[in-house]
């Protein structure tokens, strides 16, 4: 699904440098979306809230607040309770992720990252975010 050329912005919650590397390294292949980087859950709910994102890539286990933590914050703020927000992890049982997606996480995409998985899900979170909030 192409999106118009405009830049759309993508929040990445992340606390692992070489995590951070990788997404990076693949979102680079797409002109049409710049990255944000927060390293912790205050940081990424600051980012949220200054930037308005059109989607935040948010990993599940991050040091002092949880990525479920996270999303609760940001669905009770006005000014982010918008922003589509998929969950990565590496935690790929079922259960986990229908609990991802009971929270509220617009998708849930398991490490290892199948590609194009990850970019249906940024897709389909931008297309839902300027469809609904734009």
């Amino acid at each position: 699904m192409l999106i118009h050329a405009a830049c759309h912005k993508v929040l990445y919650v992340e606390d692992h440098p070489a995590n951070m590397t990788l997404v990076e390294n693949l979102l680079t292949r797409r002109v049409d979306l710049q990255l944000l980087k927060a390293t912790n859950g205050r940081m990424g709910i600051a980012m949220a809230r200054a930037y308005q994102p059109q989607v935040i890539l948010m990993d599940i286990n991050l040091p002092g607040m949880s990525g479920y933590e996270i999303l609760e914050i940001l669905r009770a703020d006005a000014e982010t309770t918008h922003i589509p927000v998929i969950a990565l992890s590496s935690d790929a049982f079922p259960h986990q992720i229908e609990k991802g997606i009971r929270a509220g996480f617009f998708r849930y995409v398991t490490k290892p990252y199948k590609i194009t998985d990850l970019m249906n899900a940024l897709d389909e979170s931008i297309y839902f975010s300027l469809k609904n909030y734009h």
